[in-house]
């Protein structure tokens, strides 16, 4: 049977069963689990998947039972490890649909490339899972609210993988901020900085036999296959991925927007470029987006991928002194002297993160997540912005009651994408 026939098949399944979440109770059943019972999950996307594997299998209760890839030697070797790491062997499989049609898997993880995160998370809600998915949470601005609708809709937990919101130091140093410890806060700076190489310049190549390069591009259109897009650099390509502002600056952003009370930006302001190599890359390597809104407050973002050097992750910048959060947990206080008063370490919270969606399934409470997707998507939301305002080397002016651009039908064409027919998401 044609890839095009499987597609309009399941689209066809996953109508109905979108259907039957709305009146059968077989279909909520997962969601109304005893704390002590066990919550059984399939990951598509063995590169950051594999982590998120390990993670999610160390957990009491949890059963990995499906490892999903593209690529039969990645899913294959995760199978392996996952066996190793949990004394149980998962299956080992290359499309993700059958995850969704197993009746005994309560939860899908996304971590396959981020113009996979919508559609999947939407089928995902509509055939009756709960969705752990990757950041950012997805490929552009309308997808991320039609995640929020299928959430919504059909009863979902729904959690994006920005750990730092369940890590008891993150949180306790945020606390620290809002009770004034640094006094009046209006700005917030973020960072990343990387030392990555060129991509070079892709060449047309023949697709490997062990990769489904089709279901690779699953919703995306069709393009030949070169031999610098998979599996990584497929992020340095606005087809599929969101440039280094999506692939990192997502956890500090939201970082920023968390302490400051942030909701939608007003303003926002973009500068940069591909100034380190001449290649195939479309994303910058040097970026710096600054986010105003209401109440006298300011992010900024610095990203510089091919300039590794020290700099705070994120800072709060206070009346009365600075407070950082370290990119791996912990915060330090320094006061207006720029003295150190107080430091306390700590860790990302990956292990508490995945706890607490787990737990969200079994207490049958989709809401009480610490990255709920709504809460995930505004903070994606920035990235898709910062974006946009450096493509279109405009000044973007925002609505701050849903983050829409103002009065530019240019950069509203970026708000979403086209698809492959037959893979365009419905909620």
């Amino acid at each position: 049977m044609s890839d095009s026939v499987n597609r309009r098949t399941f689209l066809g399944q996953t109508a109905a069963a979108t259907a039957a979440s709305i009146t059968a109770p077989a279909i909520l059943s997962a969601a109304n689990k005893a704390p002590s019972e066990k919550v059984t999950i399939g990951i598509m996307g063995m590169q950051r998947g594999l982590s998120l594997a390990k993670t999610f299998g160390a957990l009491d209760g949890v059963e990995i039972k499906y490892v999903c890839d593209t690529d039969d030697t990645r899913a294959a070797k995760a199978a392996t490890t996952v066996e190793k790491a949990t004394k149980k062997a998962p299956q080992a499989i290359g499309d993700f649909r059958k995850i969704l049609d197993d009746k005994d898997v309560d939860a899908l993880i996304v971590a396959a490339p981020n113009h996979w995160h919508a559609p999947a998370t939407i089928l995902g809600c509509s055939a009756g899972k709960h969705v752990y998915v990757e950041k950012p949470c997805c490929h552009n601005p309308k997808e991320g609210e039609m995640m929020v609708e299928a959430a919504r809709k059909n009863k979902r937990a729904v959690q994006m993988g920005s750990q730092r919101r369940s890590s008891a130091s993150i949180q306790e140093g945020i606390q620290q901020l809002k009770e004034g410890i640094i006094g009046d806060v209006h700005l917030a700076r973020a960072y990343y900085w990387s030392a990555r190489g060129s991509i070079g310049h892709g060449k047309p190549a023949a697709v490997p036999n062990y990769l489904n390069y089709d279901l690779w591009q699953g919703p995306a259109p069709r393009q030949k296959y070169v031999d610098n897009l998979i599996h990584y650099n497929w992020h340095w390509f606005w087809k599929y991925g969101n440039g280094e502002l999506g692939n990192n600056g997502v956890h500090s952003l939201d970082l920023c927007r968390w302490g400051l009370d942030a909701e939608y930006p007003t303003r926002v302001v973009s500068s940069g470029g591909r100034y380190f190599y001449d290649d195939d890359q479309q994303t910058p390597d040097t970026h710096v987006v600054a986010y105003e809104f209401d109440g006298g407050k300011q992010i900024t973002w610095q990203g510089t991928s091919c300039n590794r050097h020290k700099n705070d992750f994120v800072i709060f910048f206070g009346s009365k002194g600075n407070l950082i959060l370290g990119t791996s947990g912990g915060y330090t206080v320094l006061d207006a002297k720029d003295k150190e008063v107080k430091k306390v370490d700590g860790n990302q919270g990956m292990s508490e993160h995945a706890q607490n969606f787990v737990d969200a399934i079994r207490n049958n409470e989709p809401l009480n997540l610490n990255a709920e997707i709504a809460i995930g998507n505004k903070s994606t939301l920035l990235c898709h912005l910062g974006n946009i305002a450096q493509r279109t080397g405009r000044t973007l002016q925002c609505d701050t009651s849903n983050g829409h651009i103002m009065d530019d039908k240019d950069a509203m064409t970026f708000w979403g994408r086209e698809y492959e027919p037959g893979w365009e998401p419905k909620v």
